[in-house]
């Protein structure tokens, strides 16, 4: 792509076009300045999506919005609060132990957001915690929704790169546990002045009705996974259990999806499965298009001969990544530098599914980052307090999660020793 392609890109971006719509209109452009045969654009954008595994995508987004719809919410934060609801800053704690649950189910930081946002920010705020603190907390803790598994970001990766979806969501077990204990130490010693006196602890009959009644959300990332590790169905499968699985509990056990629950279920995940499978199919126009001018290669070369310590060349993509989450969506970032990074962190023996934990964890943080951080937007819809006062609460919670990341980057083993210990890599 040209240098007068690349001013149109960001000539169009700042005009507000979606970033899938730029893409394709820049490459289409570019394909045309190159004098090639106009139906190249559709038939690239048709070969991103002319994959197998890329069903898994729409299928886990349907999973979880069956799940959101079928009350699971409530059983979750029932769940959570005999566990923890007895600690000082009690509820705080429950906030974020909810959003590790409801990772495994949702994949997803904005349905995280979302869904406890809707429950805990009110909550929080009748218990004297400042309204802000509540919005910037849940925001926080749904970076944890894409890291644990199942993860759509997760996919998307492996996709690009060609790796084990299952090496994937391995790999963000540890580092999603960490992120909600560190997000837990710094809640608790900041506001445990202003946090009401803890309830008391459960007894163990009530810890075993909580757990009863969560049981049945808990189970579907334990099915995922168990299915994709023991072979018995690949990710694309185990996707569309999970569907069933949703299907099942919330209309034969649960009882509790209406027919309008479901279409509004079906609707809503096509609406945001549209948008990813377009960034996909967009991201391979143009990565076609990089692959065809050497641009990796030509990027490759020139890091390598300036840079040849892998961490070195961690802590450079870290700080792209940074800057890169706080104006680009995660997903269409990914897409597009990763086929560029990724070969890099090969050649420096850099692990691949360590290089795509680092990359998804910077890119999910980006979500909480000003100006363009997608979660902000949903909590303070919730809130209504104004991006400002959730952004003064957020910068400790946003530091306790870069400390998480500069660990994982400079400790490979947070990410690789479940999948190696598991048999993948």
């Amino acid at each position: 792509m040209s240098g007068l392609s690349g001013l149109f890109l960001a000539g169009v971006l700042l005009i507000g076009l979606p970033i899938s719509f730029a893409i394709i209109l820049v490459c289409g452009v570019s394909i045309l300045e190159r004098g090639l045969p106009e139906m190249l654009l559709a038939q690239r954008l048709f070969t991103g999506l002319d994959s197998f595994p890329i069903m898994a995508v729409p299928l886990f987004i349907l999973a979880g919005e069956l799940m959101n719809e079928s009350g699971i919410t409530d059983r979750i934060i029932r769940m959570a609060d005999a566990f923890v609801g007895h600690i000082r800053t009690g509820l705080c704690q429950v906030g974020i132990l909810s959003s590790v649950i409801f990772a495994g189910i949702s994949g997803s930081a904005v349905a995280d957001a979302s869904a406890l946002g809707r429950v805990f920010i009110p909550a929080m705020e009748k218990e004297g915690y400042p309204r802000d603190f509540g919005a910037a907390l849940i925001a926080a803790a749904s970076v944890i929704g894409p890291i644990i598994p199942p993860s759509i970001p997760m996919i998307v990766f492996a996709l690009i790169i060609q790796e084990s979806v299952a090496a994937l969501f391995l790999s963000g077990v540890i580092p999603g546990l960490m992120l909600g204990i560190a997000l837990a130490l710094v809640t608790y010693f900041s506001m445990r002045r202003v946090s009401p006196t803890p309830k008391p602890r459960q007894n163990l009959s009530g810890l075993l009705a909580a757990l009863r009644a969560g049981i049945i959300p808990m189970l579907m990332p334990v099915i995922i996974l168990f299915t994709i590790l023991t072979g018995i169905v690949t990710p694309t499968e185990a996707a569309a259990v999970a569907v069933l699985y949703a299907l099942v509990v919330g209309i034969v056990i649960l009882r509790s999806i209406s027919l309008a629950a479901l279409v509004r279920a079906f609707a809503s995940s096509m609406l945001l499965s549209a948008v990813i499978l377009l960034i996909m199919a967009s991201a391979n126009l143009v990565n076609w298009l990089l692959t065809t001018d050497q641009i990796p290669q030509r990027f490759a070369a020139f890091v390598i001969g300036e840079i040849s310590d892998p961490l070195m060349f961690l802590l450079m993509v870290n700080i792209l990544l940074l800057i890169v989450g706080c104006l680009i969506e995660g997903l269409a970032a990914m897409v597009v530098l990763v086929p560029i990074l990724a070969p890099i962190a090969v050649q420096l023996g850099i692990d691949p599914v360590h290089f795509a934990l680092v990359v998804v964890l910077n890119l999910m943080i980006g979500l909480i980052t000003p100006p363009m951080g997608l979660c902000l937007f949903v909590v303070d819809g919730i809130a209504r307090v104004g991006l400002p006062a959730i952004l003064r609460r957020i910068w400790p919670l946003l530091l306790a999660e870069l400390v998480v990341l500069a660990l994982v980057t400079v400790i490979p083993q947070l990410s690789t020793f479940l999948p190696r210990f598991l048999g993948y890599g």
